[in-house]
């Protein structure tokens, strides 16, 4: 695998985790151990995940890592949905982090699904 920092699904989940970063700087201070911990965990994991899977140095393992960030994207989009009803985001702040959060779901699917040829080849 190549550099982590020049796959364009990193640098897209490492700007939605930034953008994480910088929204739930407004949620209520009593929930910083609790929605906006996990909301932040979920994001960053999704970055570190491909990050790691690219240190393995295999496709198979790079798959894995992929879908782990896949699982770690699902839970921030949970997350994000809990937020809305919870009326910590505004719709316009939710619509625009679900819309980033489901294209890097895309993408990770898509670089899951071009390691799949090459995970099986090699097995």
């Amino acid at each position: 695998m190549e550099d982590f920092k020049n796959l364009k699904v990193w640098a897209k989940s490492h700007e939605l985790t930034l953008a994480i970063y910088q929204t739930t700087r407004k949620f209520p201070k009593d929930e910083i151990y609790g929605l906006t911990s996990q909301i932040r965990r979920a994001s960053a994991s999704i970055g570190a995940n491909s990050a790691e899977g690219c240190g393995r140095r295999s496709d198979p393992e790079m798959k894995r890592f992929v879908q782990i960030a896949r699982g770690s994207a699902s839970e921030l989009e949970y997350h994000l949905l809990l937020a809305r009803d919870l009326h910590f985001l505004a719709s316009e702040e939710f619509n625009n982090l679900e819309a980033r959060a489901l294209e890097v779901q895309r993408m990770l699917a898509s670089l899951a699904h071009r390691l799949q040829p090459l995970v099986l080849a090699r097995s």
